[in-house]
């Protein structure tokens, strides 16, 4: 009895290896190709992507807040998002521009660090390079947010795409010297105010870095020509741009020492 209970075992047995197949399901292949597919994809959207260390430092901030977390920080100096929260209170304060109707001073962050665009025409006369006075009150009013950070500071001047008169041309052939000089200009104005000369640089980017250019496309003359197409986009274009730089496109270390906040 037992022997036959035991021939049967093994002929059922038998039976099921002939109806299975060796190896994994045929699914499993389509489905393992599927997964490394969408991880590729992922990748990439990883490699090309760019992080904005602002927002990521306000979410992280926001979610220390709601898990009740207290972060120790290693020194006092300003962090990017505490840069961004004083900037906007100090924008929020100023008077609205009686022509324009509008702020002369907009903050923006990207993944250069955190950016204070200032209207040129409440800089600058046309065609020079010469600070007007309505720009010094502005100025002053940033100075504690310089000192007590460690960042490097890039002062950017940007023109929009017209030539310049032949009056002008002397003096600034193209947009080039002209951006450049007005840029040099503001560089000046904070080292008389009490910046360290070692933590500013000054570039001047002529008419090629559009204010609302979009990041997803390649700067062409064609899209320069677009977003210079109208007297508001060229108004918006004419600016002076003061960047907090993160550190990837800086130093990471502070370049000032505790005298230097305290001037």
């Amino acid at each position: 009895m037992a022997q036959n209970i035991k021939q049967l075992k093994k002929k059922y047995i038998q039976i099921g290896r002939d109806q299975v197949d060796e190896g994994l399901p045929g699914w499993f292949g389509t489905f393992a190709d599927m997964m490394t597919l969408l991880f590729a994809f992922f990748v990439l959207l990883a490699a090309i992507s760019t992080i904005d260390p602002v927002k990521l430092q306000e979410m992280a901030d926001s979610m220390g807040k709601s898990v009740g977390k207290k972060i120790k920080k290693e020194s006092q100096a300003m962090s990017l998002s505490d840069i961004k929260k004083a900037v906007d209170k100090m924008v929020e304060e100023m008077p609205v521009d009686p022509n324009s109707g509008e702020k002369p001073v907009e903050v923006t962050t990207s993944p250069k660090g955190v950016t204070i665009g200032i209207s040129s025409d409440v800089s600058f006369q046309s065609g020079s390079a010469d600070l007007k006075q309505e720009i010094i009150p502005i100025l002053t009013s940033f100075l504690p947010t310089i000192k007590n950070s460690y960042f490097m500071v890039a002062i950017e001047g940007h023109t929009d795409s017209d030539l310049l008169p032949k009056k002008y041309q002397e003096k600034y052939p193209t947009n080039w010297e002209l951006s450049g000089a007005r840029a040099a200009a503001v560089v000046r104005e904070l080292v008389i105010l009490g910046i360290k000369p070692t933590r500013l640089q000054s570039v001047g980017y002529a008419e090629y870095i559009p204010r609302d250019r979009p990041t997803d496309r390649v700067i062409t003359a064609d899209l320069i020509r677009n977003l210079n197409s109208t007297i508001e986009q060229k108004a918006r274009n004419r600016r002076v741009e003061i960047t907090f730089l993160a550190p990837a496109g800086s130093r990471t270390k502070p370049l000032t020492s505790k005298s230097d906040k305290t001037k």
